[in-house]
């Protein structure tokens, strides 16, 4: 699936379809169309979103000449030629490989695996090394940044047969957003849908996978996420999250009161997605103090993480009062950066 490709106009396909040739052959150096440097710079970047198997280059530089329709365009390898065949031959085999785990599954189930592996298996990568912005990194380093994440989503998606394609955000550095960022959008059960698999990485560890970010609409993802620098499908239906599946996505202050009496009773955590009122400080409050009367039952203590664009919190209860009951989360592509709140 060509997403970008096929939004592009003839002249830009026939660039497209340049590159592509070049790139797979790993030639040196081949004639593509001219056009300005900004058009080729994006149709490079574009051609790379939609065929993650092409990891082994990260720019290039180009040749033009007075009265040539082509420019010479010469990319810059991450690799020797002998080196890019054999990293080819083991992203193959590791893509086919666990694909295979989920031949089985339904599509839902398949989009589920492919999160939840990465969220598993994916550290990112603070130094932010060429690799880790293909697939490459993730996996076969076990390291990405947001960009390699959303590749390597993708490639899993094309070899189980899902829709999916890579948005591409701008950076906002008056909001204190340095760098552009990538995730997904897929299409499950004829509905399209982001999925954001570094955020959700950012939020959870292996032995409890966040799903914050999963199947969200147009409304839910923009809240913290800028605005996407290319045309995306419009992602609208709001009931596909992973926690209305889950039947973990509460409208009522009743429903959250009885699983947090269950969670305080058992000793677990609560984990679980707010879609009543919009979630102002004085609801929080609200929940706030469910959560302290039904730990009090049990002589035990509230202890809340919230991620508070989403509406989607943590609560357990603990033996001893913590110095901080409420810590705001801040999903983002890599190190948690929290704030406390805890004023009601």
């Amino acid at each position: 699936m060509q997403y970008y490709y096929e939004h592009l106009n003839k002249e830009q396909q026939r660039a497209y379809h340049a590159m592509k040739v070049g790139l797979q052959s790993l030639a040196p150096s081949f004639p593509v169309p001219r056009l300005s440097g900004q058009e080729l710079t994006d149709i490079y970047f574009q051609l790379r979103l939609d065929h993650p198997e092409i990891f082994y280059t990260e720019g290039f530089h180009y040749k033009f000449y007075p009265d040539s329709e082509n420019v010479e365009m010469i990319p810059e390898y991450l690799f020797k030629k002998n080196k890019v065949m054999e990293h080819q031959k083991a992203m193959d085999a590791r893509v086919k490989k666990l694909a295979r785990q989920a031949e089985k599954m339904n599509e839902k189930e398949k989009e589920l695996f492919i999160h939840d592996f990465i969220c598993q298996n994916v550290r990112y990568d603070k130094l932010k090394k060429a690799y880790s912005h293909e697939i490459i990194g993730p996996l076969g380093q076990g390291v990405g940044v947001c960009e390699g994440i959303a590749k390597s989503v993708k490639i899993l998606c094309d070899a189980l047969g899902i829709w999916c394609m890579i948005a591409i955000s701008g950076a906002n550095p008056e909001k204190g957003v340095k760098y552009r960022h990538a995730w997904n959008i897929i299409k499950i059960g004829g509905k399209y849908y982001h999925l954001d698999a570094t955020f959700d990485n950012s939020l959870g560890n292996p032995e409890e996978v966040r799903h914050d970010y999963f199947n969200l609409n147009d409304k839910q993802i923009f809240r913290d996420h800028e605005p996407v620098l290319w045309k995306v499908p419009a992602c609208e239906d709001g009931s596909g999250t992973y926690y209305q599946e889950k039947k973990l996505s509460f409208t009522k202050y009743e429903d959250v009161r009885k699983r947090a009496a269950q969670a305080a009773k058992k000793g677990k955590s609560l984990l679980f997605h707010w879609r009543g009122s919009y979630l102002t400080k004085e609801v929080l409050g609200d929940l706030f103090q469910i959560f302290e009367e039904e730990g009090t039952k049990k002589e035990k203590y509230a202890y809340v993480s919230l991620n508070w664009p989403q509406a989607v919190m943590k609560v357990t209860f603990e033996k001893e009062r913590p110095e901080q009951q409420v810590k705001m989360e801040e999903a983002n592509e890599g190190e948690k950066e929290n704030d406390t709140y805890s004023d009601f």
